[in-house]
C-alpha cells in the first residue's frame, strides 16, 4: 500500500485537508473566543450597572436570583460594602475572587480565571465575575462542530479523491499494458500521445533509452559481423597454410612454420583487440582514480622495444612534465600501447617514434609522433572507424588500434586530435579535460 502512488496522493491530500480543517478550526476558536470576549465583556458591565440601584440588606440576605441566561454563562454576583465586607453572593462557588478594582480585571484564583467588572455605588460595591474557562469552552465547540463535521466528510473525501486519481492514473496504466504486450526485440518509441503532461518527461525518457539501446544492439550486430569477416581471413590463411604444409617438402617445412606462427600472431592480436574494445564499450567504467599520467609511458615503451629494435626504430621519451587525472590507469596505459604499436608499425626501418605528457593551459596531454607516411586529413576520421584500414597501407593491421583509442578517450571525456607531427608523419593527442 506504501508503495502505490495512488495511495500516498490520497494520504496526501487527506493529510493537506486535515491540517487545512485544523488550521480553520484553530482560527475559527482565536475568532469566537474573542467575539465571546466582547459579548460577555458587554454581560459583565450591563449586569453590574443594573445593580446599582438595588438595595442590599444585611450581610449575605437573600435576594432575587439571577436570570436562568447568567446562570448559563456562571455569572457570580458580590456586593461589598465600603469597608470590604461581602454583604451578597449570587450563588454559592467553592473559589470567587475577592475585592479587586474597578472596572474589567482578571483575577487568578487556585481554580482558574475569573473576569470581574467592579462598579462603585454610594453604599456598595458591586462585582460581576465569569469564569474565563465558560468562553473558552463555548469556542471550543465550536471548533470541534467544525472538526466533526471534517471527519463525517472523511469517508466521502477519499472515495472521491480515490476515484479522481485513478481516472487520472489510467493512461500511464495502459501505457505499462502496451509495454508489456511488447515483444523483446521491440525498440520503437513508445506513443506519447493522450498522455497528461506530468507523465511526458517520463516517457521521453524511456524513449531516449530505447533509442539508446537499439543504437547499442545495432552497434553489437555490426561489431559482430565485423568480426566474424575480420576473423575468418586469418584463420582460412591459417588452414590453407597448414594444408600446405602437409604436403611440402621437407625444405620448404620450416619457413611455412614461420608463416603460421606470424598468422597465429596477427590473429592473437586481432581477439586481443576485440576483447578490448569490447570491454571498453559493454562494460562499466570503474570507478576514476588519481593516476601520474607521466608514469605511464616507461611501461609502455619497455613492452614495446623489443618491436622497434626489431625495426631498428629509436623510440624517444624526453622529460615529461608532471600531471595528474582522474581514470582508469589500465584503459589509458591499454591507448598507449597502442599508439606506440601503431606507431612502430607504419614508420619505415631506422625512423623516429616520440611520446611525451605535457599540461597545456592546466590540462593534461598525452602525444605520440612518429616519421611514418601520416594520415592524410581527409582520412583522419575514418580510421577511428572500427576495421577501418588506409588503402594501399603496407602495414599489417586489423584497424581496431585507433578506434580503441578513440572509444577510450571517450570515456575519459578526453580530445582525440590527429595531425601531422614535426616528425613529418602522424601525431597522435589525448587531451584531458
Amino acid at each position: 500500500m506504501l508503495g502505490s502512488l495512488r495511495a500516498r496522493l490520497l494520504a496526501g491530500l487527506l493529510g493537506g485537508l486535515l491540517l487545512a480543517a485544523l488550521l480553520v478550526a484553530a482560527l475559527l476558536y482565536r475568532i469566537t473566543l474573542r467575539e465571546a470576549n466582547e459579548v460577555f465583556d458587554q454581560h459583565l458591565r450591563d449586569t453590574a450597572l443594573s445593580l446599582r440601584d438595588q438595595m442590599f440588606a444585611g450581610p449575605f440576605a437573600p435576594q432575587p436570583e439571577l436570570s436562568a441566561q447568567d446562570r448559563a454563562a456562571d455569572l457570580a454576583v458580590q456586593v461589598f460594602s465600603l469597608d470590604g465586607v461581602r454583604v451578597y453572593l449570587s450563588q454559592p462557588h467553592s473559589v470567587l475572587p475577592g475585592l479587586t478594582t474597578l472596572g474589567y480585571s482578571d483575577v487568578e484564583t487556585r481554580e482558574g480565571r475569573w473576569r470581574v467588572y467592579g462598579v462603585r455605588t454610594p453604599l456598595h460595591v458591586i462585582q460581576v465575575a465569569q469564569p474565563t474557562a465558560v468562553r473558552e469552552e463555548r469556542a471550543a465547540r465550536l471548533a470541534l462542530r467544525v472538526l466533526a463535521v471534517f471527519a463525517l466528510l472523511v469517508p466521502l473525501l477519499a472515495a472521491l479523491i480515490w476515484g479522481i486519481v485513478g481516472r487520472g492514473l489510467r493512461p500511464l496504466r495502459a501505457l505499462a499494458a502496451q509495454v508489456e504486450a511488447r515483444p523483446a526485440e521491440a525498440l520503437e518509441p513508445l506513443p506519447q500521445t493522450g498522455l497528461p503532461s506530468e507523465a511526458q518527461p517520463l516517457v521521453q525518457a524511456l524513449n531516449g533509452q530505447l533509442r539508446r539501446l537499439a543504437g547499442l544492439l545495432e552497434s553489437e550486430r555490426a561489431f559482430l559481423a565485423d568480426a566474424a569477416h575480420e576473423l575468418r581471413t586469418p584463420l582460412t590463411a591459417l588452414r590453407l597454410q597448414v594444408q600446405a604444409l602437409q604436403g611440402a617438402p621437407e625444405a620448404e617445412r620450416a619457413a611455412a612454420g614461420t608463416a603460421i606462427l606470424a598468422g597465429i600472431d596477427r590473429a592473437s592480436r586481432l581477439i586481443e583487440q576485440l576483447l578490448a574494445l569490447a570491454r571498453q564499450e559493454q562494460l562499466p567504467a570503474p570507478e576514476p582514480r588519481t593516476i601520474a599520467l607521466h608514469e605511464l609511458p616507461p611501461a609502455a615503451i619497455a613492452d614495446l622495444l623489443p618491436l622497434a629494435d626489431a625495426k631498428q626504430i629509436e623510440l624517444g621519451y624526453g622529460v615529461a612534465q608532471p600531471c595528474t587525472l582522474l581514470g582508469d590507469a589500465e584503459a589509458l596505459s591499454l591507448a598507449l600501447r597502442n599508439l606506440i604499436d601503431n606507431a612502430i608499425r607504419y614508420t619505415p626501418v631506422g625512423g623516429r617514434v616520440e611520446l611525451g605528457v605535457q599540461c597545456v593551459d592546466g590540462q593534461p596531454e598525452l602525444w605520440v609522433s612518429d616519421s611514418g607516411p601520416g594520415i592524410p586529413e581527409a582520412e583522419r576520421e575514418r580510421v577511428l572507424r572500427r576495421f577501418y584500414r588506409l588503402p594501399g597501407s603496407p602495414a599489417e593491421g586489423s584497424g581496431l588500434g585507433l578506434a580503441l583509442v578513440s572509444r577510450i578517450a571517450q570515456r575519459h571525456g578526453a580530445q582525440l586530435c590527429l595531425d601531422q607531427g614535426a616528425l613529418g608523419g602522424l601525431r597522435v593527442r589525448l587531451r584531458f579535460r
